[in-house]
């Protein structure tokens, strides 16, 4: 990663004492969505991850300044090309007392690299593991990698005796239905057990008294709780009921931070939000007519009929930031020469409409969430009016993410809202292999609606294996420029990261959003 990178994470994150008090305390907190489910293969929502993060450990981890430091594995070396090995740490327990060892991440990463796996995407250059011996383990690629330590950041490890003893050795996915018994219970080494799980309304954490690892918070239990109304969760925030609420909604930002007791905290996010499009013969709105989507005019069309500024002003507050790219500044891969939005412009719409056969438009669905991204719901109430403007008559539909995001990766939608954070590698090539190349089995992973592109194919798999950074970053971009000449995405903003909290609560925050309770400190 970038030096500057490094810099601008590290001046995101809020520090707080590395020495714990005496007494300890109990943090409650709340967000708008539930975790789709514990199993750690089964989903690739990042704000489901984090939760999961509470109680899993990867091989390696972040720190507070958002740099990759051992975790599981103690050391790594790359004997070939193609192989890795890792030394694992010794004396590590699972919650439910198992010891670890190489078993488990032999378990873990086949798992992982199973064709059932939803989140396989996010070790896509791993092609199988080995155990050397029993707290030695190579991972094998499909070929030189240079990201392989960010990717298996979000590779959490899970006990093989204790996926056996339950049946779930295969991974469940949420887009597929497959449910194990991992999806409501969770048996990791993180700093956390999940102690109790009620979906929808609670999950409640206690202290992992035995984690390796030294504490560098004062928390004996988390509560978390999803509350999906806005106004349901600040007034739980106001009345005491929870400490901290992610996020908060921004029409409240000025009320809480003006409440004695409470404060707010911002910063930039690592995350695009944007429209992804149906690139299959026809739409779902319009099933036996050809796709308009097909048609880089029409694309191009619909982005030019989104006024990006005044959602900036007024449904997002003036506090996210207008964005044509898919990665945010602060991600390897972004360029300002790219990053440039196409001019909100009714009549420039029109006529590509025109040019493109729909002179009055078409119809077309358009979905999003309700309970994952800073106000999902209004912003796609608002473009549906604004494409009104050109003839787009939109079929809209709203849900929660817990139904939303498997329909969206069955490829069951139209036009639909994504959120896109560059996770776990915080590097543009999260975005070019998991959004952007063809969906395949290896590549594509987020891509369920048949966009393919054989130039960005070509640089997916060129980037994936080139070590030198200069020309591999260079492929990125590229890569960027044609999504962008294209309209193959509809960028619209990168949202903050804003969470309100009582004044006792001190705890990092960051610009991938993870909530990281294992640094926080509750004041009595």
């Amino acid at each position: 990663m970038k030096s500057t990178v490094k810099a601008l994470l590290a001046g995101l994150a809020i520090l707080v004492p590395l020495s714990a008090p005496a007494f300890a305390e109990t943090l409650r907190w709340s967000a708008s969505g539930d975790v789709i489910s514990y199993d750690p293969n089964a989903q690739v929502d990042s704000f489901t991850q984090s939760v999961q993060h509470m109680v899993f450990d990867p091989l390696v981890r972040r720190n507070k300044e958002l740099v990759l430091e051992p975790a599981l594995a103690t050391s790594w070396e790359i004997i070939e090309p193609t192989r890795w090995r890792f030394k694992l740490r010794q004396g590590v327990k699972f919650h439910e007392g198992q010891a670890f060892n190489a078993d488990d991440v032999v378990a873990t990463i086949e798992r992982q690299i199973d064709p059932g796996a939803r989140n396989r995407e996010n070790l896509s250059a791993v092609t199988g593991v080995e155990k050397v011996d029993d707290y030695t383990v190579d991972l094998i690629l499909r070929g030189p990698y240079p990201l392989l330590l960010n990717d298996l950041a979000a590779i959490y490890i899970m006990s093989k005796p204790w996926m056996a003893k339950h049946d779930a050795l295969k991974p469940g996915n949420t887009a597929t239905g497959v449910v194990t018994y991992a999806s409501n219970h969770a048996n990791g080494t993180g700093p956390f057990k999940l102690k109790s799980y009620e979906p929808d309304s609670r999950s409640i954490f206690e202290v992992n008294k035995e984690w390796w690892d030294k504490p560098q918070h004062n928390l004996t239990e988390v509560e978390f709780r999803p509350i999906a109304s806005d106004a349901t969760r600040v007034a739980a925030l106001l009345s005491g009921e929870v400490d901290m609420v992610v996020p908060v909604p921004l029409q409240d930002v000025d009320r809480i931070a003006s409440t004695e007791g409470l404060k707010v905290v911002e910063n930039p996010s690592l995350r695009t939000i944007m429209l992804a499009l149906n690139f299959k013969k026809e739409l779902h709105a319009a099933p036996g007519v050809a796709n308009p989507m097909l048609n880089v005019k029409v694309r191009q069309a619909l982005w030019h009929a989104i006024d990006l500024n005044t959602i900036q002003k007024r449904l997002m507050r003036g506090k996210s930031r207008v964005a044509a790219m898919l990665v945010a500044p602060a991600v390897t891969g972004h360029d300002d020469a790219i990053d440039v939005p196409l001019d909100y412009d009714i009549d420039k719409a029109k006529a590509l409409l025109t040019e493109a056969g729909y002179p009055d438009g078409f119809k077309t669905g358009l979905s999003c969430s309700n309970d994952r991204y800073i106000a999902d719901e209004q912003i796609c109430l608002a473009i549906s009016s604004m494409w009104a403007k050109i003839g787009v008559q939109v079929d809209l539909s709203v849900e929660s993410k817990t139904t939303y995001f498997p329909r969206m990766d069955n490829g069951e939608l139209d036009v639909y809202m994504l959120g896109w954070a560059s996770l776990p590698p915080m590097d543009g090539f999260s975005v070019l292999q998991a959004l952007l190349a063809t969906n395949d089995g290896t590549y594509g992973g987020s891509n369920p609606n048949g966009l393919s592109d054989p130039r960005i194919d070509a640089l997916a798999r060129s980037a994936a294996v080139e070590l030198d950074e200069t020309k591999r970053v260079d492929m990125l971009k590229e890569a960027f420029r044609i999504t962008h000449d294209e309209a193959l995405f509809i960028p619209l903003h990168q949202q903050p990261v804003a969470w309100a909290m009582s004044n006792k609560v001190d705890i990092p925050q960051f610009p991938d959003e993870y909530v990281r309770p294992w640094f926080a400190q509750v004041k009595q």
